[in-house]
């Protein structure tokens, strides 16, 4: 089965790309063909400062590697280390209606957010449609919001294969329901884009400043809480077995503690779940040539088989 995702170098990871993307990732290694880069491309829709760009797609490499992406067991690369995908998104275009990307509820909201509204924001999902389909992708792990993504990537598929012939597979979306939209500090989903992160690499100081701004009621210390609608619980529960989170829930339900027990409880969580990660993330930092070399390494990889794959729409579109 062959698994492919990317993540935008958006700089530091949080924990909603970690259990909304990357921890299926790390999973998916044992048993799949797991295909996996750092979409600077589209990363380009919120930012052109070049420099800035460069440096957090080292770090967003760093991060991958040492929360368990093994460039051995995948194919690991940068977005743009294969042009190839570049290539693909002009000829998937021609066949691209309008009315489908003007269905794409993305656009929408992130515009609706503040982000400008240009032509890449919109022609979006043909890139991410390139990304997929280049690499014959049966399996595209996503949350709720880019469902519709996967499907736009279908669509465009079916519309090229009725042409030419089975040329691409036609990829699936996979939601993990249980953590499909993690919700960031303030309630909505967890996105930089919204400024509502919890980061995963981020300093001990800033951590705990993130986790005391999440938003919650003001119900008084000594009553008992709603737990299911509490954001600080929301989050915690992932870090936590069933056991953990029924010890939490009875906390909540019992009173005498207030929001800010529960957010000091949240901290001690995050920092212990990724202790690891974080030394191993900043010793990478350190050897930027060696994370260039483990790129070169995935990006031949993945450009053998993108050729392979365009040398027969090549064919097709008489180039």
């Amino acid at each position: 089965m062959r698994v492919l995702t990317g993540l935008q170098p958006s700089g530091d990871l949080h924990i909603g790309n970690y259990f909304g993307a990357i921890k299926q990732m790390v999973d998916a290694q044992e048993k799949s063909q797991m295909f996996m880069f750092i979409a600077n491309y589209h990363a380009m829709t919120s930012s052109q400062d070049g420099e800035k760009l460069k440096q957090n797609s080292l770090k967003a490499a760093a991060a991958f590697l040492s929360l368990g992406i093994d460039p051995q067991k995948s194919v690991f690369w940068l977005q743009s280390d294969v042009k190839e995908v570049m290539e693909l998104y002009w000829i998937l275009s021609q066949f691209t209606p309008m009315g489908l990307l003007e269905r794409a509820h993305s656009y929408k909201d992130k515009v609706a957010k503040g982000l400008s509204a240009s032509h890449g924001l919109f022609s979006y999902p043909v890139l991410m449609a390139a990304d997929i389909l280049l690499f014959d992708t049966q399996i595209v792990p996503v949350g709720k919001d880019q469902i519709q993504h996967v499907e736009i990537a279908r669509d465009i598929a079916l519309k090229v294969n009725n042409e030419w012939g089975k040329i691409f597979t036609l990829p699936e979306a996979k939601v993990n329901e249980e953590v499909a939209v993690v919700v960031g500090t303030d309630g909505t989903k967890m996105s930089k884009s919204y400024q509502n992160t919890i980061d995963i690499f981020s300093s001990e100081k800033i951590l705990k400043k993130q986790i005391s701004s999440i938003v919650t009621d003001s119900i008084a210390l000594e009553d008992p809480k709603d737990h299911e609608n509490c954001n600080i619980f929301k989050i915690a529960k992932l870090f936590l077995d069933e056991s953990g989170q029924k010890e939490l829930q009875i906390r909540y339900e019992k009173g005498g503690e207030g929001y800010g027990h529960f957010k000091m409880y949240l901290n001690e969580l995050v920092n212990a779940y990724f202790k690891e990660a974080r030394e191993k993330y900043n010793e990478l930092l350190e050897k930027p040539s060696h994370l260039k070399e483990i790129l070169d390494f995935g990006a031949t990889k993945a450009r053998k088989i993108a050729q392979e794959k365009m040398q027969k729409i090549y064919e097709k579109i008489g180039l």
